[in-house]
Formats: C-alpha cells, sequence, structure tokens
C-alpha cells in the first residue's frame, strides 16, 4: 500500500494521527498542495477529486476519503479499536464521529480555507464574510462538547476514537483559522492536553 499524503492537510494528519494510534507505518508519498500537485493531471489520475489523502491499495484500487481510510486500516488491525468495539459502541463512536465532522472540523477547516493567504489559490473564492458566519458556530460547537467532556474522558466515552482525532485536529486548526478559543472552556482545555500527550498527536 501507498499513501499519498501531506503535512498541510488536516484530513491527512487524521490519518497519520490514526496510524499512529495503530502502531503501524505505511509508506507514503507527499503531495505539494501549495504546488497544486493535487490538481495536476498525475495525480488526478490517482484521486480523480485531487484531494488528500488517498490509499493505493496492492490491488491497484484507490481509497479516498479519510475516515474511509481509517476504516479499512482498522479491519486490517482491529487493535487497539478506534471505531468501537461492537455494534453499540461503534453506533455511539459514529454518532460522535460525524457530529466533530461536521459540526466543527467543517466550520472550523472552512473559516481556514477561506482566510488564510497562504490558500488562496487552492480555494478560489475565498469568501470572508462565509468564514465570518461560521466563527460563532464553531465557538458554539466548543461549548457543547466542553459541557460533554465534563462528564467523561473523551468525546465518544471512556475509550480515545476516531471522534477524538477528529476533533482534535479541528481545534489544532483554530489558531490558523483565527479562531479564539474561550479561555472558560476547562472540559475541552483539559481534554486537549491529555489527547496532545499522546505520542500519536506529532504524527
Amino acid at each position: 500500500m501507498l499513501l499519498y499524503d501531506t503535512a498541510l492537510a488536516p484530513n491527512s494528519k487524521r490519518v497519520r494521527i490514526f496510524l499512529a494510534e495503530k502502531g503501524i507505518s505505511i509508506p507514503m508519498r507527499s503531495v505539494d498542495l501549495l504546488a497544486l500537485e493535487q490538481k495536476g493531471e498525475d495525480f488526478r489520475r490517482i484521486n480523480p477529486m485531487g484531494a488528500v489523502p488517498a490509499l493505493a491499495l496492492d490491488d491497484g484500487e484507490v481509497l479516498t476519503e479519510s475516515v474511509a481510510i481509517c476504516r479499512y486500516i482498522e479491519w486490517l488491525h482491529p487493535e487497539p479499536p478506534l471505531l468501537g468495539r461492537d455494534g453499540r459502541e461503534q453506533a455511539f463512536v459514529e454518532m460522535w464521529q460525524r457530529r466533530m465532522e461536521f459540526s466543527l472540523f467543517l466550520p472550523v477547516a472552512m473559516v481556514f480555507r477561506h482566510t488564510h493567504p497562504k490558500l488562496a489559490a487552492m480555494q478560489q473564492p475565498q469568501l470572508p464574510d462565509y468564514a465570518a458566519s461560521l466563527r460563532p458556530r464553531a465557538i458554539e460547537v466548543m461549548r457543547f462538547l466542553d459541557g460533554e467532556l465534563s462528564g467523561r474522558p473523551y468525546v465518544a466515552g471512556d475509550a480515545f476514537t476516531v471522534a477524538d482525532i477528529t476533533a482534535f485536529v479541528a481545534m489544532g486548526l483554530t489558531k490558523l483559522a483565527g479562531i479564539e478559543v474561550p479561555d472558560d472552556l476547562l472540559h475541552l482545555a483539559r481534554w486537549r492536553q491529555d489527547v496532545s500527550a499522546r505520542p500519536s498527536a506529532a504524527a
């Protein structure tokens, strides 16, 4: 297998953290996003959507979308389970993963894409007003998550899961997106500190 990756993309970071939590290594090839390599003809033969990550399988097929890649890795390497240990737990992990992806990760990422000057060539057009409309939503979800984390150590329950990975990468983007995290979100701050201390956070 070969993972097409980039240090710049938050979705790629989600996969790298997932792999690090599993304790496995996959050969990687870096894609230069700022040079728009992902939009070139060569890379579009790998992923016609022109995005990373992309996992080229040994049979020639290519799997894209970060959570889909994580699901395949989980099937190959079930331990430790990051998508839930049984049907009930998997359903709740999926619920929280989707909540974090659509309600936190996506708004923060869109603010980043539509405001950061280095992404102007990638995001055409950049829409600052759209970004401004998403900032309050991101803060609202952080407050919601802070309340949830007052009663458990991780996003989806007692175990670290893919939902934590998605939320952690989203929170890591807030500085680049110019989103100030409120100081009074103490449970969220505790959770971030705990996740940051995991070796996988540096992936």
